[in-house]
């Protein structure tokens, strides 16, 4: 089963279905797997004077409350329908991260997702979790900021609410997460842990840890895209834009491709160049039938289509059966 990657768009289509549709174009030219959005109502998701995050007060460049930046941010219940739609005609899954109960009701009833994401920051709502683990739809859990034993605690909810398909994503949730702060072995220490699919939500400047996570076992990844990071926004600068989307589903695809199955074999691409550069044992000079063959008479050269000098010990001190010209591959 090939990565399944999926293009995060967010919010940044700015509230304006227009973007939405082109970004779900650009993820689909990009050879993404999925597009996804986030839906809520900010009246339901914060309280009118909650603060935003640091990064996101550096983006957007002027003070607002959380609910003001994230206000502008929404698409309508009749614009996600027509994104969906967009999406199916094209041919790219559509899914999108829900904040609250009614937009979650409402993707669950009429958007027709692939899977449920639940977002870091619902990881510790029981409600919320028990409601994604009861829609019956495959899960795909995002850790950002959590210990082990909230991980483990969110799986155990999920379980005991009826989940059985679920997937843990490893995330440093910071936009843009420094490097130092990845720790990507815990993405594999989880998968361990709770013996369950495991993948990376990318929230890094570039594109190689992503890259490193799938040599690593991760089956997912998720990467936040943008048309253009010079927009207004919280989440722009954070993102790559569409060549560079591209670049790391392909880089992706190459690495899933070398990754290959345990075990060492000589590969097809190699097989035709064994006996062009191994060795055979040869005379290193001309030899007598009956002559003894020592180091002194023997030598080894390419091509490798005689008798391999593995066998070294076991033609010294042997004898020639016949005559043999000075490079004239040996045999016994």
């Amino acid at each position: 089963m090939s990565v399944y990657v999926i293009a995060e768009a967010g919010v940044n289509h700015n509230g304006s279905l227009d973007l939405a549709l082109k970004l779900a174009d650009a993820a689909k030219a990009a050879g993404a797997d999925a597009v996804k959005y986030q839906t809520f109502k900010a009246g339901a998701l914060v309280t009118p004077d909650a603060g935003v995050a640091r990064y996101q007060r550096e983006n957007l460049g002027e003070q607002k409350s959380q609910y003001e930046m994230l206000k502008e941010l929404e698409l309508t219940k009749g614009e996600f329908t027509q994104l969906a739609m967009h999406c199916k005609a094209i041919g790219i899954d559509f899914c999108t991260t829900t904040f609250d109960r009614d937009s979650t009701a409402f993707a669950l009833d009429r958007l027709d997702l692939p899977f449920m994401k639940i977002p870091s920051g619902e990881i510790t709502n029981l409600p919320f979790l028990e409601v994604a683990a009861a829609s019956g739809k495959p899960i795909i859990l995002s850790t950002g900021m959590c210990t082990m034993e909230e991980v483990v605690d969110a799986v155990s909810v999920l379980r005991k609410a009826g989940a059985s398909d679920i997937t843990v994503l490893h995330c440093t949730t910071q936009y843009p997460a420094p490097y130092k702060d990845i720790n990507l072995r815990a993405m594999c220490e989880m998968g361990n842990i709770l013996d369950l699919p495991f993948g990376y939500s990318d929230h890094t400047l570039g594109t190689e840890v992503s890259v490193a996570a799938v040599a690593l076992g991760a089956t997912v990844i998720e990467k936040h895209f943008t048309l253009d990071r010079t927009l207004s926004g919280p989440d722009h600068k954070a993102s790559i834009e569409p060549d560079e989307l591209r670049e790391l589903v392909s880089q992706i695809r190459h690495v899933e491709l070398a990754m290959g199955v345990k075990g060492k074999m000589v590969s097809e691409a190699e097989s035709g160049n064994r006996d062009i550069v191994r060795k055979s044992i040869v005379a290193k000079v001309s030899i007598d039938a009956g002559e003894e063959f020592t180091e002194d008479n023997l030598d080894v050269k390419r091509p490798g289509t005689g008798i391999s000098p593995m066998k070294w010990h076991e033609v010294i001190g042997s004898y020639a059966k016949r005559a043999f010209d000075q490079n004239e591959m040996i045999e016994l």
